[in-house]
């Protein structure tokens, strides 16, 4: 609405909207006389610039004392009355406050206010001790859009995975980490750019009349400066230094808490999220279930769910949900993280740059953990749940096996890589891995729902890459070593052949492949590729067994027959997959929404967000597709030419993994107890049960005993009709 300016008693007041005053008055002359005599100041003479509820038990006009007044005031319901946020207790009312253009809720105290301009505030607000609040009329709240007449430099961009600002994105309040990965990868195509634009922009308002809001029940208090900033409900603000140009999502079930020294410039804060203790983020999305303290830096990034930043900095990057950075030491820039990641002290990310401008960038599957002051160089490529032991990477790393640890050896050397690591020495954090996250997350609203499963088509894709590489690599090996069948091949299809049956057949073969696509120059040695390649198989067999269960499950059928089979077969199937932010999709779907968007069909951010919710929903589908074409690729045949002997092998073998990840994940944990060095702090064991507890009160131990007999029981009725 537009504003109009009337003149009365030679002072200048500006008239509210017409709908915030419907139901109101304007003061008497007795509650002026109460108003003036308890020292306030009215920039209009005449004091018709205050509006009132209409009933006059819901004023009191002695609960106001000592403010200037500029502009309008509309006042709720103001009667004596007292609100409390933990030990914090204050009458309602108006006291020691500057109050310009402002339009109050229900039952709200406004204490030392030093100035506070064009602000709405919902019901039971409590503002105490801040020197500004202000909104001006051209405010995004940090959302990436543009008002009537501004120049698009004035447009604010998240220049997310990398430093040239070539991946930016456009912050918006429903941002979420897929829709940054959708706009910051597929950047050849200028129309699909246009499109995200379009997108940001649809259904925001471009007119010069943005007012600031603090929602129902939002606390604020000791605060500097709040300026452009939109409060959600319930929303708890303690100490913060400046917030600006921001928006904090809040709500009764998941309440947004900002405390100390913070400083939030030009970003979004996500539902649920805790931001503390001089921490700063500038340029930003943060997500839901988010904790950024301990003078942490988030500075052009994009942080996904149920995340904590502690203490360290992080620069113009994309990270999934569940993400963990906790060192002061550590440093995190231009990257693309694919969450369930933890960055331990002293990890240097980026800061090694091999062209002569900072536009080198990492890609990092799920559960990348780099090991204590290891430190990269861009660029580099990880694939899923990778372990870096500590070290530097003097070179470019381009790690292709999943589930891997990989070691330096010094510079100008090959790294070392050990495939199927986790499988072989710690199969407790894997089997641990969904429950553990599942725990964590806290958020009541899920709109997007992460893959937290460490065996997913995602991964179990990368394992079909890894397997393909050792038989390539194992063939070339057994070439140079002089092996008869290998040198008598002629074609590489031969030898691929010929490799895959060695290693089939001499399952406890020792020896070292070399990788040259590894590490830039120097390459990579492959150490156990024997036991890797089996233990990779055996996981593949696992997933898929597992699938089947759960499809069944689905069906309400207690077993696979071939009429099922056959079912399955006439399902849509997809074989690439992406980490879409935390959710694994096909990569054909992607491709769908990107003609979706690109045609018009899609365009609001919203409908992204169903698109999502939609694919999800047939994720369970795609998953079974997808398993029973991972065991035609473990068995080179379709499923229906499967014999008796397949299914009893592929039984078998995952029977072996079901044991061994309960044996393995007891006798990697129990390790924590037993090992000498453990103990050597402790004056005795009960000193010790006592601090670090015992294995025989391992709660995720107790529960997964009973829950593999149960998954094995299911596993031999799967089959039972095939063979």
């Amino acid at each position: 609405m537009a504003e109009v300016t009337i003149k009365k008693n030679n002072s200048s007041t500006v008239l509210p909207p017409s709908d915030l005053i419907q139901g109101k008055r304007q003061l008497t002359d007795e509650e002026i006389a109460v108003l003036k005599a308890n020292r306030n100041r009215n920039a209009d003479e005449s004091w018709q610039n205050i509006w009132v509820p209409a009933e006059k038990d819901n004023f009191e006009a002695t609960l106001i004392y000592d403010c200037e007044i500029s502009g309008f005031l509309i006042i709720g319901r103001l009667v004596s009355a007292t609100l409390q946020f933990h030990d914090l207790i204050l009458e309602t009312g108006f006291y020691h406050s500057y109050l310009d253009n402002v339009c109050t809720g229900d039952d709200v105290v406004i204490r030392n206010v030093a100035y506070l301009s064009n602000y709405r505030l919902a019901n039971r607000v409590m503002l105490f001790n801040v020197q500004e609040i202000s909104c001006t009329c051209h405010s995004k709240f940090g959302n990436g859009i543009l008002k009537e007449g501004e120049p698009e430099s004035n447009r604010v961009w998240v220049s997310v995975g990398n430093e040239n600002d070539a991946r930016a994105v456009l912050p918006f309040e429903s941002m979420i980490p897929a829709d940054a990965f959708l706009w910051s990868r597929y950047r050849e195509d200028k129309t699909i750019l246009q499109k995200f634009i379009d997108m940001t922009e649809y259904g925001q308002s471009k007119a010069l009349d943005t007012y600031g809001i603090i929602d129902d029940d939002a606390v604020i208090k000791n605060c500097t400066l709040l300026k452009d900033a939109k409060i959600g409900k319930n929303a708890y603000i303690k100490g913060a230094f400046k917030l600006k140009n921001i928006t904090i999502l809040s709500s009764p079930d998941e309440v947004s808490q900002i405390g100390e020294g913070v400083e939030l410039v030009n970003g979004i804060v996500g539902y649920g999220s805790r931001i503390f203790y001089q921490a700063v983020a500038v340029r930003f999305v943060i997500g839901r279930n988010c904790q950024l303290k301990y003078g942490a830096r988030l500075l052009n990034s994009v942080l996904g769910d149920n995340s904590t930043i502690s203490c360290c900095e992080i620069l113009n990057n994309l990270i999934f949900p569940f993400h963990e950075q906790h060192h002061n030491s550590s440093f995190l820039i231009a990257s693309t993280i694919g969450g369930q990641s933890n960055i331990a002290s002293g990890a240097t990310i980026g800061s090694n740059h091999n062209s002569r401008s900072p536009d080198g960038e990492m890609i990092a599957g799920r559960g990348f953990w780099p090991g204590l002051c290891s430190d990269f160089k861009h660029n580099s490529r990880f694939a899923s749940f990778v372990l870096v032991a500590k070290g530097s990477y003097n070179y470019e790393l381009n790690i292709t096996y999943p589930f891997a640890l990989v070691a330096t050896n010094g510079s100008n050397q090959p790294v070392s890589i050990i495939p199927g690591y986790w499988f072989m020495y710690n199969m407790y954090a894997m089997a641990r891995n969904k429950t553990k996250f599942l725990k964590r997350d806290k958020r009541v609203v899920k709109v997007q729902h992460i893959e937290t499963a460490p065996f997913a088509p995602d991964t179990m894709q990368e394992i079909l890459i890894a397997l393909d590489r050792i038989i390539e690599l194992t063939g070339r090996h057994l070439k140079a070593q002089g092996d008869a069948k290998a040198v008598a091949t002629s074609t590489d299809e031969e030898l691929y052949q010929v490799a895959k049956d060695f290693l089939h057949q001499n399952p406890d073969a020792e020896f070292v492949l070399e990788d040259s696509r590894c590490q830039k120059k120097y390459g990579a040695l492959i150490y156990k590729p024997v036991r890797g390649y089996r233990e990779y198989r055996k996981v593949l067999k696992f997933f898929a067994v597992s699938t089947l269960i759960d499809y069944c499950a689905m069906r309400h059928i207690p077993k696979l027959t071939q009429a099922e089979l056959e079912r399955i077969e006439q399902l849509p199937l997809y074989t690439s997959w992406i980490n879409m932010g935390g959710q694994v999709m096909p990569e054909k779907k992607v491709e769908e929404l990107l003609d979706y968007i690109k045609t018009g069909a899609i365009y609001s951010w919203d409908q992204v967000h169903a698109f999502y919710e939609e694919s999800f929903a047939l994720y369970p589908t795609y998953k079974t597709t997808y398993a029973i074409f991972v065991l035609e690729q473990l068995y080179s045949r379709p499923v229906y030419n499967f014999t008796r002997e397949i299914y009893e092998d592929i039984q078998a073998d995952v029977v072996a993994i079901s044991n061994e990840i309960y044996n393995s994940a007891f006798s990697s944990r129990e390790k924590d107890y037993s090992d000498y060095f453990r103990s050597i702090t402790f004056r005795n064991k009960e000193e010790q049960e006592a601090v670090i507890g015992s294995i025989e009160h391992n709660e995720f131990l107790k529960e997964m005993k009973p829950k593999g007999k149960i998954f094995r029981e299911k596993m031999k009725k799967l089959f039972m009709d095939l063979c």
